[in-house]
């Protein structure tokens, strides 16, 4: 979806080349920066989406921000993301990240020591996650975070049925039901919701996952909600606002 997306603009004569390629990419016109309209822009600084009615322009950056407070004080290899895919002392499952969104569990993850390969069926996330990942690997603190990152623009279920990647683990974050008080939603979570959309398929996406993971599939829920199509789980590990959901191959 990139329809609300007006264009791409470089802000720097050195984008110039690389916002005509990915303008091409994403069949987006090139036109100049207009603060007022919904575009992408580029500079060396990275790539971002400048929406007006949510503020200043977003990116993604796993060098800083919640990124990189999650990677030092997110509780290591004791936090409840980390026991629910199975990260345990000397074992580092391979994770295929379903629903990559900003990709914070993917980045937690893959700086624990797992490989993660994210799925995204936005274009215009998907292209905002691999400019980040490509700074990130240019970043002494975040390369070899960064190498163990893959991004791959496609519908989860799609890829999983034409794909012959496997992992131990797919990790599915579908999208949280959007709350009566629009308000209380935070900036990024309404452009999420913008991106990609309702969830209308994520209990299709947990059947065929079942029997596409080399041993179990980890499902992240709010606390309280409903399981994901009605399916129970064999285990579930809870946060304080978040509940991992466990589910064995079939």
């Amino acid at each position: 979806m990139t329809d609300f997306v007006d264009s791409i603009a470089a802000l720097d004569e050195q984008s110039a080349f690389d916002a005509e390629q990915l303008a091409s990419q994403l069949t987006l016109t090139l036109q100049p920066a207009d603060e007022n309209l919904n575009q992408l822009w580029l500079s060396g600084h990275g790539l971002a989406l400048n929406m007006p009615s949510l503020g200043k322009p977003f990116y993604i950056d796993f060098n800083g921000g919640k990124y990189d407070h999650r990677r030092k004080f997110g509780g290591g290899r004791g936090q409840p993301l980390a026991k629910a895919v199975g990260l345990k002392q000397g074992q580092n499952p391979s994770v295929i990240d379903a629903t990559a969104g900003f990709a914070r569990d993917a980045f937690v993850l893959a700086s624990l020591g797992c490989s993660v390969t994210m799925i995204e069926q936005n274009a215009i996330m998907a292209a905002l996650l691999a400019d980040a990942l490509s700074r990130a690997t240019q970043n002494a603190d975040t390369a070899d975070i960064g190498v163990r990152m893959q991004i791959h623009h496609s519908n989860a279920i799609q890829f999983l049925t034409e794909n012959y990647i496997t992992a131990d683990v797919i990790y599915m974050d579908p999208m949280y039901p959007t709350r009566e008080k629009s308000a209380l939603v935070k900036k990024d979570m309404q452009l999420l919701h913008q991106l990609a959309g309702a969830d209308t398929d994520s209990a299709e996406l947990l059947a065929l996952a079942r029997q596409k993971a080399g041993k179990r599939v980890v499902v992240k829920r709010p606390k309280g909600a409903e399981f994901v199509g009605e399916q129970k789980p064999s285990a579930s590990i809870q946060s304080k606002n978040t509940r991992f959901d466990i589910y064995p191959t079939i």
